[in-house]
């Protein structure tokens, strides 16, 4: 077969997801494991939106509502936004293909952190772009380089907040004074997957700036707090002119009926949200004291996972702990080779991975 590939396409490395724990286990010969590796919701997903997608289920040979109607008017609501400033994606990363395809051209740069969310550069390069990359900063993103990173070719900036992989944050004031370096033909980006953990009262919140003559975006996904990874369901608020562009190349019927349904039920079930999010910030708060107590160097965060410095290889500290039955995560290629980054479970999840967590780190690190 020759295909005509452009290269801008073949400088694309796949995304590699997190392998599922059936996966592993069969590789492993392992059974009973733990996975703490997706930041995943520990208490699964939310029942009132399980209710919801089991009577949706009775239309599923009828095609879903295209745009959304019930959901988008939802969240809009809750946000108070205007439904015009809503999109619906099949997950948050869809989001980020629809704002490419609109926005970018062959030559036109996006600046991002590095590291970051795979997704940001995989669909800057589908389209022919450029990323530009800003090294985080003592695990925190470096606004200013950022904005020196700024030219005339440059047509987006992808920020996260709280940091995906480091759990850190950025302020309201130093998102304010960015925004005020970043010129009109820019798009800021800023995906907040895990805004629902941020107990920190400086956060900065994207919608404060996204609804006005600003080219701002905030992401959303129903995926992490929510406990709906598995239906593909996000959102993007924004200024209602680009929201029309999204529109013009969004995919019909991206959101499934499922999805719909379970995300709106999902959004009334307050306690369901206020139980996750009091669980996660006492689970990692339990975790923290353990390893503290092991002399281990880790980094609190305000997301629903935290680095950890195993001050050895972290691909083999990942297998070592594999054989365990705890699935993590190595941040090898996150270019911190030393160190894992754990989600918060339950408590028995947690104490399962702090009773393996011990027998490696003794295993790997003598004398410790």
């Amino acid at each position: 077969m020759k295909l005509n590939i452009p290269d801008y396409i073949q400088a694309i490395q796949a995304y590699k997801p997190g392998k599922p724990i059936e996966e592993l286990e069969r590789e492993y010969g392992i059974s009973g494991s733990v996975k703490l590796a997706s930041n995943e919701n520990p208490l699964g997903p939310s029942p009132l939106a399980v209710d919801a997608m089991h009577v949706a289920m009775d239309k599923l040979h009828r095609y879903p509502d295209g745009r959304g109607y019930a959901l988008v008017e939802k969240i809009a609501r809750k946000l108070g936004v205007a439904p015009g400033n809503v999109v619906l994606g099949n997950g948050s990363d869809e989001i980020i293909g629809m704002l490419t395809r609109a926005l970018m051209q062959p030559g036109d740069e996006a600046v991002m952190t590095a590291p970051s969310f795979l997704m940001y550069e995989i669909m800057v390069r589908s389209a022919g772009a450029l990323p530009v990359f800003v090294p985080l900063k003592s695990l925190f993103v470096d606004l200013d380089q950022m904005a020196a990173q700024i030219t005339e070719k440059t047509r987006m900036i992808f920020l996260n907040n709280p940091v995906n992989p480091t759990g850190t944050i950025i302020t309201r004031s130093e998102f304010e004074k960015f925004l005020g370096k970043v010129p009109d033909q820019a798009v800021v980006v800023i995906d907040e997957a895990y805004i629902e953990f941020a107990a920190d009262p400086d956060c900065a919140d994207g919608l404060a700036y996204c609804t006005g003559q600003r080219p701002v975006v905030v992401l959303r996904t129903f995926s992490k707090a929510y406990g709906l990874a598995g239906i593909r369901i996000g959102y993007g608020v924004m200024p209602e002119e680009l929201a029309g562009w999204l529109h013009r190349v969004r995919q019909p019927f991206n959101a499934n009926a499922l999805a719909q349904a379970g995300a709106c039920a999902a959004l009334d079930d307050d306690a369901f949200m206020e139980k996750t999010v009091r669980l996660v910030r006492g689970e990692l708060e339990f975790m923290y004291a353990a390893l503290e107590h092991m002399g281990v160097n880790y980094f609190p965060s305000e997301a629903n996972f935290f680095l950890i410095d195993v001050k050895c290889d972290a691909d083999a500290f990942f297998e070592a702990m594999l054989r365990q039955g705890v699935i993590v995560r190595s941040m090898v290629s996150y270019g911190y080779p030393e160190y894992i980054r754990i989600s918060a479970g339950t408590r028995e999840e947690n104490q399962r991975f702090l009773d393996a967590f011990e027998k490696v780190i003794n295993q790997m690190q003598p004398g410790k």
